[in-house]
């Protein structure tokens, strides 16, 4: 098996010590490199060819968002898993929206965390339905009339049942679950995932999520009693 290739981000020497101990213990993973400073990043990446980054926010430099921002704007972009202190923070809805594939909290028991990178790896996402949620209530606060127009717009592109898989994405739902509630195959799920990732131009399920959040569209499936 291959092991996945792990780059640490982190300004605080003893934070990335510690989870390099922590990680350097899994068979399955290989700490490439470790960065302490968003500056460093793309240099890094190039070099060493990471899997996935475990990205910290907030470095004295260049931040982890805009590290983000600028990794996932390249087309061999690795996954990206920001690390923070804070579950619904401002820069965490940020970092999501420009494309990372989920988040976990520095005092995440370290088996969570090796958790996270493998599903990541995987190309699964890592926000649970309580967090997607939480991150939800907290993006309502945040919203704007611009952005909600926006986001209607680009899920207008989207076909009936697209539209019906994007509003199970975004309250959190696995494909299993998804499946049954849509009375589709799983495969038939992940088809329309991946439609509309290719349709509006999004890297993950959590992108689909936060857009069907800026939309309204989980309001309207509210209000319909579904």
């Amino acid at each position: 098996m291959t092991a996945i290739r792990l780059l640490l981000v982190d300004d605080d020497p003893l934070v990335r010590a510690g989870l390099s101990f922590m990680m350097g213990g899994a068979a399955d993973i290989e700490i490439v490199g470790e960065a302490a400073d968003g500056s460093e990043v793309e240099e890094l990446v190039d070099r060493v060819h990471p899997d996935v980054v475990l990205m910290d926010i907030r470095m004295p430099s260049v931040d982890g968002l805009t590290a983000t921002e600028r990794l996932r704007a390249r087309g061999d972009a690795p996954q990206i898993i920001v690390l923070t202190t804070f579950h619904a923070d401002e820069q965490v809805l940020r970092a999501l929206r420009a494309g990372a594939a989920g988040f976990v909290l520095k005092d995440t028991p370290p088996a969570e965390i090796l958790d996270a990178v493998r599903r990541v790896a995987a190309g699964d996402p890592v926000l649970s339905p309580a967090v997607t949620r939480q991150l939800m209530e907290h993006a309502a606060g945040t919203a704007t009339d611009t952005r909600r127009a926006r986001a209607r717009e680009r899920v207008a592109a989207l076909g009936d049942r697209e539209r019906e898989v994007a509003v199970a994405v975004g309250q959190g739902l696995a494909n299993a679950e998804i499946a049954g509630g849509l009375f589709m195959s799983v495969a038939t799920v992940k088809t329309h995932v991946s439609r509309i990732l290719a349709k509006l131009d999004l890297n993950n399920r959590v992108q689909i999520a936060l857009l069907a959040y800026d939309a309204g569209l989980l309001e309207e499936d509210g209000e319909s009693g579904h």
